[in-house]
Parts: C-alpha cells; structure tokens; sequence
C-alpha cells in the first residue's frame, strides 16, 4: 500500500496573530488558500493540505509544548541547500523571526548533506525548512 500525508490540522490560539504568519509562511512554499473562514484557514499544494484551526475557548489555558506528548515539528522539504537560504533570508531576516540552533547550517547526525533552519510559529510550534539530498 502506497500512502502520503493528505491533511494536517494546527490548532493555534489566535487567529489574528497565525493567520497571517501561515499564510505568508506557506505562500513562501508555493501553497494556496483554498478556504478561509473566521475561525479557519484551508491551505494546499494540491498533495498534501493544512488547516490552521481556532482553538476553543475550554482548550486555550492548556498552551502548546512540543516537549508535551503529541506533535513536535513539522519539517518541509525543499529542493536545495539555496533554497533553505533563500527562504531564510527571503522569510525569516525579512520578518525578524529568530531562528533556533544557530541555523540553518548543517546537520551530519541527521544525514550526509542534512541542511535545515529551525524556528517557531506564534505559538511556539517548530517548524523547519530541510534539504537533504
């Protein structure tokens, strides 16, 4: 059996704050929106889709850790080492997110040639930007 990732739902705190910071962040990866709500935010390569959700109010005053059980980071691959530099400088620098380790630089535990900048969503979540080839 053949599989993929079809869909991933992100609970965030405020939709204010990671609305804007998905949407920029994944338009910087070549996904689109595909539906947006008050509450909600739809986003597609046309393999794999992302819905960023509001969290409810009854859940809110537990918080995010992803030291916590449950998911740490979510790694996006990208075709080369540039491209890693280019969203670095292109995405992060531009918009002043700090990134975490000293990156992106390059991670020989991981794998021969594993490239990658870390660094967190609005609430702390890591996200990273890899190559590997």
């Amino acid at each position: 059996m053949k599989t993929w990732l079809y869909h991933l739902q992100v609970n965030v705190s405020d939709t204010k704050v990671s609305f804007p910071f998905y949407k920029d962040f994944f338009s910087n990866l070549g996904y689109r929106i595909m539906e947006e709500g008050d509450d909600h935010l739809g986003i597609t390569n046309g393999t794999t889709d992302f819905w960023i959700i509001q969290t409810e109010a009854e859940y809110k005053s537990h918080g995010f850790h992803r030291k916590n059980t449950g998911l740490n980071h979510l790694s996006f691959m990208v075709e080369s080492k540039e491209a890693v530099d280019v969203f670095h400088k292109g995405f992060l620098e531009s918009r002043k997110i700090p990134t975490l380790y000293q990156t992106p630089r390059l991670f020989p535990e991981y794998g021969e040639g594993y490239y990658a900048v870390f660094f967190e969503d609005p609430d702390r979540m890591k996200l990273e930007v890899t190559y590997k080839p």
